[in-house]
């Protein structure tokens, strides 16, 4: 029976992907083997030793210590593309609220006093404050063309706009899916020069920290328009507001409020909504359920943000799943014990990545305990599973 801890509320058509019969999945449950979370921060937290994998019902995995997780051999999953379709509108939202000044109207109407004529006569001469401009023609630029990039650019270029993106470790598979019409840029500095609209779809990380600040600012075009729906920090904002205080910014949209942003009229801040649907939230958690399942019980790997990709499938005979440090000659000690206990090798598999290695060994017959603990004795072997060995 798999324990699986869950720290946040998980859509129950991800639950469902764990059979009840060989899952028992609650919030509050001892020596877990498998946490699932969306947003709970486990920096501070006591991880169990017992736990060998974490799935994030999301992209982002900045609230997980991955670092320190790898460095214990568990696997951390996330579920890139699962929520790309709901940021993507919400993107289009964005353009769209900035370009017709929908938000700042919203107000004025809301504002509105008086009877039926009294409001009409009102709109008549307040709407010419609120006057807009339309999307086909303008530029927009896309910095991170991952799962929700590439639709974005796509979207954009559906709707008549110029698309200009830009990403340096652009996936073959994310290629294949650009349209051929969106135009390359060299580097950030070569997109923000070109652009009426800007929008990012990057972790932050160190390289991304701050990627708009107050240098790249003064290149843009004046009256662009900045739009974060991927991380706080992205975009340095006392740049920003200072850029929309001197009239230079004409608008900045982002998911992440603060005291700084959200009472300016030139802002747009929303509470942190972009993969906030029904259909986003169960694409996620059945994406990384299904994920820590297949690791649980046969030790393949997708989607990892720590760990190589892996997936061996079943040849029969019993499998042994071995997380090590990447070092040579693990592959020759572990072949060793597994010859010295007269087990014959059916299949195996082996794959890299960083330095964390992850070995996936089918053999005859079900290794005894003593094995396992020869293999997990070797230096730099993180974990041992032996996987369908009983009988």
């Amino acid at each position: 029976m798999h324990k699986i801890l869950t720290l946040n509320n998980i859509a129950l058509a991800g639950l469902d992907r764990l059979p009840r019969d060989n899952y028992e999945v609650a919030s509050e449950i001892t020596h877990p083997d498998a946490i699932l979370l969306r947003s709970y921060k486990m920096h501070d937290m006591e991880i169990p030793p017992t736990v060998k994998a974490i799935g994030r019902a999301g992209a982002g995995v900045n609230n997980i210590p991955v670092e320190r997780m790898t460095q214990q051999g568990v696997v951390v999953f996330n579920a890139p593309g699962a929520n790309s379709n709901a940021v993507k509108e919400l993107v289009l939202a964005g353009l769209l609220m900035a370009s017709r000044n929908i938000a700042q109207a919203w107000e004025f109407a809301k504002g509105l006093s008086g009877d039926d004529s009294e409001i009409n006569k009102a709109v008549e001469a307040g709407k010419k404050s609120f006057v807009g401009f339309e999307l086909p023609g303008r530029t927009l630029g896309v910095v991170g063309l991952g799962a929700i990039g590439v639709r974005v650019a796509n979207a954009a270029h559906a709707l008549g706009m110029r698309v200009i993106g830009y990403d340096p470790t652009i996936t073959v598979r994310s290629a294949w899916q650009l349209s051929s019409d969106i135009q390359q840029a060299l580097s950030v500095d070569d997109l923000v020069s070109k652009c009426d609209f800007i929008t990012f779809h990057v972790p932050l990380v160190d390289s991304t920290r701050h990627m708009i600040n107050a240098e790249r600012l003064k290149c843009m075009k004046k009256h662009s328009v900045l739009l974060n729906f991927a991380r706080s920090g992205i975009i340095d904002d006392e740049a920003a507001v200072a850029a929309l205080d001197s009239g230079h910014l004409y608008a900045y949209i982002c998911d992440f409020p603060s005291n700084l942003l959200k009472d300016h009229p030139r802002c747009i801040t929303l509470p942190h909504l972009g993969a906030s649907t029904t259909e986003a939230e169960e694409n996620c958690a059945v994406m990384v359920a299904d994920q820590i399942r297949s690791y649980l019980e046969d030790g393949n790997i997708t989607n990892s943000v720590n760990f190589p990709d892996i997936t061996l499938p079943r040849n029969g005979g019993h499998r042994i799943a071995v997380v090590n440090s990447n070092v040579p000659n693990m592959l020759g000690q572990i072949s060793t014990e597994l010859a010295d206990s007269n087990l014959n090798i059916i299949d195996m598999l082996n794959r890299s990545r960083d330095n964390v290695a992850v070995t996936l060994i089918d053999v005859d017959r079900a290794p005894d305990e003593a094995t396992l603990e020869r293999i997990a004795g070797i230096a730099g072997v993180l974990s041992v599973r032996c996987l369908g060995c009983s009988g």
